[in-house]
């Protein structure tokens, strides 16, 4: 991995992925505009670092001598479009950490414009959205026909620092939903229903996860909803988040409630790592027939999990320059559906095969490493 650069890389996330790359033998450059910070986790770690900013004129001289650019700098609808502007004058592969649906949908506009520049736009590598894609991918497989998905998320373990400020610039914008092969905004939480994750059925509420973008893309499916588990008073607090969005979209609001996050968080601990999990549940349905599949995957703690599936994304893109598809990528579209299995403490189970649509959650009878 010498001719790898991490931008990003002394944030929380950032921290682990590097380490990560590291301590498999790789020696990536990292990066970002804070010089001392660059300077001591470079020298923490014996590599290259290089600070600079995603203004500056000469970005793509920046990038020039890399093959390819993993960015762990979020927001990331303030940091990827520049970078990915960089590597495509430079022939550089693209990756990130993102979940942002609409940086999703950002890369997927220029996907015309990487296959020109020969590079592979590659987003999500992390826990957005490696599970949920392959687990979209898996399930679309074993209903072809399928014109509908669902994905249901459980998760736990702690927040990072850049996790939560991505929150809170998203507070109050709404949630979104794909209908037809068009993305629909929609209010917070606008629809819920019960998703059982393993231990019996829980409440969950619609939430814009980058899936509404990444699976279609993967699996060509028009209708996506995606949900995360909460307890039934959230769905109230969610929509009145709607309601406050001309306070939480004033600046000074904005800035308290960062300050507070930079103040008060960093991230999981090494006790949370290692045993936080999450569960990522999913549903395909052939409307015509009513026929449906459902499937759930397992994971370690969503930070851990994208320590690695960072990692094992870029050596893969950097082993295959050649073989590894251009244009925009998904994880599942790029590696396979099979790639979330072939990370550390993940599992997956077939509930039901060729269930219809009337039929509730059986036991699974397929359970995979």
């Amino acid at each position: 991995m010498d001719s790898l650069l991490i931008y990003g890389s002394y944030g929380y996330t950032g921290r682990l992925i590097a380490r990560e790359a590291v301590a498999r033998g790789g020696s990536p450059a990292v990066a970002g505009r804070d010089g001392r910070a660059i300077a001591e986790q470079a020298d923490q770690l014996g590599v290259e670092g290089r600070t600079f900013d995603l203004e500056s004129d000469d970005l793509a001289s920046r990038l020039s001598t890399f093959d390819a650019v993993l960015n762990c700098a979020g927001p990331f609808v303030d940091t990827a479009k520049a970078l990915v502007t960089a590597c495509l004058e430079t022939n550089t592969d693209y990756l990130d950490i993102t979940g942002e649906f609409s940086v999703f949908e950002g890369l997927r506009q220029r996907d015309a414009a990487a296959r020109e520049a020969g590079s592979t736009l590659l987003p999500g590598v992390g826990f957005d959205v490696v599970p949920s894609d392959c687990l979209a991918a898996f399930l679309a497989e074993r209903l072809p026909e399928a014109d509908e998905l669902r994905l249901g998320i459980k998760s736990g373990g702690g927040l990072s620092r850049g996790t939560a400020k991505t929150l809170v610039e998203h507070l109050g914008s709404g949630g979104v939903v794909r209908r037809n092969g068009r993305l629909i905004r929609v209010p917070t939480a606008f629809r819920t229903r019960e998703i059982d994750f393993g231990d019996g059925p829980e409440h969950a509420v619609t939430i814009p996860w980058g899936d509404v973008v990444t699976a279609a893309h993967t699996t060509g499916i028009g209708s996506i909803e995606v949900y995360t588990a909460a307890p039934s008073w959230a769905t109230r607090g969610l929509s009145a988040i709607d309601s406050m969005g001309w306070l939480l979209e004033r600046r000074p609001v904005e800035g308290l409630l960062k300050r507070l996050i930079d103040a008060r968080l960093d991230g999981p601990d090494e006790r949370q790592l290692a045993t936080g999990s999450a569960v990522v549940w999913g549903e395909v349905t052939d409307t015509a027939t009513g026929r449906r599949v459902r499937a759930r995957l397992r994971t370690p703690n969503p930070y851990a999990l994208t320590a690695e599936s960072a990692v094992t994304a870029a050596e893969r893109v950097l082993e295959g320059r050649n073989r590894t598809p251009e244009g925009f990528q998904t994880p599942a579209s790029a590696f396979g559906s099979e790639f979330a299995l072939e990370l550390s403490g993940t599992e997956r189970e077939l509930i039901d095969a060729s269930a219809t649509s009337d039929e509730s959650d059986r036991t699974a009878v397929e359970p995979e490493r």
